[in-house]
């Protein structure tokens, strides 16, 4: 079913892009629809990075335009952009000894005026986040003195101290545990079934994929290759036309989802 405008949160029509004259996406067509947890996925290389960094307005198309929430991306300031949507890096960073709790608080940071400072609310919701990510233990400890686990919790946290519309995931559980993955990504998805959230995730794991997104976006090479639901899109003939390999796709009746077995091809 083809969503409403009212629906549609991003609108890509023709958009390009490539580094150093090497194009990475090319020439890609879709949308992304509110209120649901859409995955990128595809090999090394396929341009998932780069896409959501265009998503996010961290880099402008060479071709083609990105509308969001029915205005151009290039029109959004910054700080507007930063209200409405939060992005969780696949390298979080921070080269300060900053704790804990002052990192998750910069999430509260685009809400505020300019030189004001932290209220009761805001103050009530970073304690909220940080104990639903299990790190209001570390809240005084130096984010440089932290593990690479707890650091990428630290991000997801501050994101969701932001409070945003949309959520831009980029391999947000890749240095996670399996508990604090499930965690997490049950977490934002409370958020987005109480129809409070969007989520743009790339992922590689397409059980996870199968466990947590609505929709997905298969890319390779940069181009897009099929966009549609879980349902539709994990199949055997496409995970073989993106990926290369041999797949079996079933419903695996313990986690309540589409699973993926998978193999090199037999020649």
């Amino acid at each position: 079913m083809a969503a409403k405008g009212s629906d549609i949160l991003w609108q890509l029509e023709g958009v390009s892009f490539g580094y150093t004259g090497k194009p990475v996406l090319d020439e890609l067509n879709m949308v992304v629809e509110a209120g649901c947890c859409h995955g990128i996925l595809g090999p090394n290389g396929s341009g998932k990075t780069t896409l959501l960094d265009l998503l996010c307005g961290l880099l402008a198309p060479e071709k083609g335009s990105i509308v969001f929430a029915g205005q151009s991306l290039s029109h959004w300031h910054g700080r507007q952009l930063a209200r409405r949507l939060a992005l969780v890096p696949q390298d979080f960073t921070v080269r300060f000894g900053f704790s804990v709790r002052e990192v998750v608080e910069m999430g509260r940071h685009p809400h505020l005026p300019r030189f004001g400072s932290l209220g009761r609310a805001d103050h009530l919701l970073v304690d909220e986040v940080m104990e639903e990510l299990d790190i209001a233990s570390l809240g005084k400890r130096s984010v440089t003195q932290l593990s690479g686990g707890e650091k990428q919790r630290v991000a997801v946290a501050r994101a969701l101290a932001q409070n945003p519309e949309v959520l831009v995931l980029d391999e947000a559980t890749s240095n996670l545990d399996i508990y604090h993955s499930l965690a997490i990504l049950e977490a934002i998805r409370r958020r987005v079934r109480s129809g409070k959230l969007t989520v743009v995730a790339a992922l590689h794991d397409l059980n996870l994929a199968g466990f947590f997104c609505d929709r997905l976006i298969f890319l390779r090479g940069g181009e897009l290759v099929y966009t549609g639901s879980v349902e539709e899109a994990l199949n055997a003939a496409l995970i073989h036309k993106v990926y290369g390999v041999e797949a079996r796709v079933r419903q695996d009746d313990f986690s309540g989802c589409k699973q993926v077995s998978y193999r090199l091809s037999r020649g």
